[in-house]
């Protein structure tokens, strides 16, 4: 699998003046804490041994701050024969670290990134499940194994499995901002493999990033603040929301505009409120009393 290079502006990375700075620091992050100087220093370099994960994050995101809890779990269970860590994790609070944020080109938190022999890959945007978290890692360790980066995890069966072609047809063409193919690839492959959880996931993804790509979020929040009765400007803030890891108001947005609404576009509403719902992990509370509320609001 052929990986993007290093975005060539990252050492001359300009400000993101449009982030806030965080209303609270998270109280344990594990890893290690990317500035620009360490990535290029230490982590680079390092990619060359073993794989690096890089999750970029910010304390204002609930959704982000339980990725890196589960994240850190992993990091301390892939243990190799020697004691040492099989992978690298790193850490980029966006709120802090404007110009590796705006270098890496993060729009939404959390976004996993791999790099391996200083080449990048975006893994996931948004928050899949444990057990789809656990199934990217192990095929990254174990491609970068093939290419002589680190070792396989010996007690992983995962790993020796190979990627699906539409897999990876999927990833070379997001690594080519070719969002169309990698729309068609996930599909072809759910087409060949109905209910596969990753495909399911990498199309939702997808369809999220194609439709909220050219969109300024403050404009969109603004419409549909001034427009309640307007179901795609509903839709579409509830798209930006989740993005920005605000799950809950995604959800209470789109069951509110579910309650109000008659018909097929009630059907519509509904139908993109369960695409939401396939972005967020099944454990994730806000889901949890989101589908209790649906399921009150549709009956």
């Amino acid at each position: 699998m052929n990986l993007p290079p290093l975005p060539k502006n990252f050492a001359s990375a300009v400000d993101l003046s449009t982030l806030g700075r965080p209303a609270a620091e998270a109280a344990s992050i594990p890893g290690i804490a990317i500035t620009q100087a360490n990535l290029i220093s230490e982590i680079l370099p390092a990619s060359n041994n073993k794989v690096v994960i890089l999750i970029c994050w910010s304390p204002r995101s609930v959704q982000a701050i339980s990725l890196l809890e589960v994240m850190g779990k992993y990091l301390e269970s892939d243990i190799l024969e020697d004691g040492e860590p099989a992978w690298i994790l790193g850490t980029v609070n966006v709120d802090t670290e404007i110009e590796v944020a705006q270098a890496l080109q993060v729009q939404s938190v959390p976004v996993a990134i791999a790099i391996i022999q200083e080449q990048m890959v975006p893994l996931f945007e948004s928050v899949p499940t444990t057990d789809q978290i656990r199934l990217v890692l192990d095929k990254v360790i174990g491609l970068a194994a093939e290419r002589g980066v680190g070792a396989p995890l010996a007690n992983s069966e995962v790993i020796q499995a190979p990627m699906e072609p539409e897999e990876i047809a999927a990833m070379t063409a997001l690594e080519a901002n070719d969002l169309i193919e990698a729309k068609a690839q996930y599909e072809k492959w759910l087409a060949r493999r109905p209910g596969d959880n990753l495909a399911k996931l990498g199309l939702a993804q997808t369809e999220l990033i194609m439709r909220i790509k050219d969109l300024d979020s403050n404009t969109v929040l603004e419409k549909a603040t001034k427009s309640p009765e307007d179901i795609e400007a509903q839709m579409t803030a509830a798209d930006v929301e989740i993005a920005s890891g605000l799950n809950k108001s995604a959800f209470d947005r789109m069951i509110g505009t579910i309650k109000n609404s008659q018909g097929e576009e009630r059907k519509f509403a509904r139908e993109h409120l369960l695409q939401l719902f396939s972005l967020v992990d099944p454990q994730d509370p806000d889901l949890v009393q989101a589908r209790k509320e649906l399921a009150s609001a549709l009956y």
